[in-house]
């Protein structure tokens, strides 16, 4: 196609559903993204983005490849610190690959 990532994966938009990127184009390109920074990073609790944090992991990198854990966007100003805190943590904790 031309590209190896796609960013962002911005999964709360029509046509951005995590689960049928990945079965369409995920064995060609590299996702980037996905973690939701207008909910769950700046409202949620430090619970609720590791959650998020597997809802991801387990949807776009369910085969050992191709997903890189970040904000769908830039962090925004009003996101607790605690809550990047957790993202990062998570993603380290639960995206190990073997």
């Amino acid at each position: 196609m031309g590209i190896d990532v796609l960013n962002p994966i911005q999964w709360t938009c029509p046509g951005m559903d995590m689960k049928e990127l990945k079965e369409e184009f995920g064995k060609n390109i590299c996702f980037h993204g996905a973690i939701d920074n207008q909910n769950i990073l700046p409202f949620g609790t430090p619970e609720d983005v590791r959650a998020e944090v597997h809802h991801c992991i387990d949807c776009l990198a369910n085969d050992g490849t191709g997903y890189i854990l970040a904000p769908c966007h830039n962090i925004q100003v009003n996101t607790p610190v605690e809550n990047v805190i957790a993202m990062y943590d998570e993603a380290q904790r639960y995206g190990k690959m073997s």
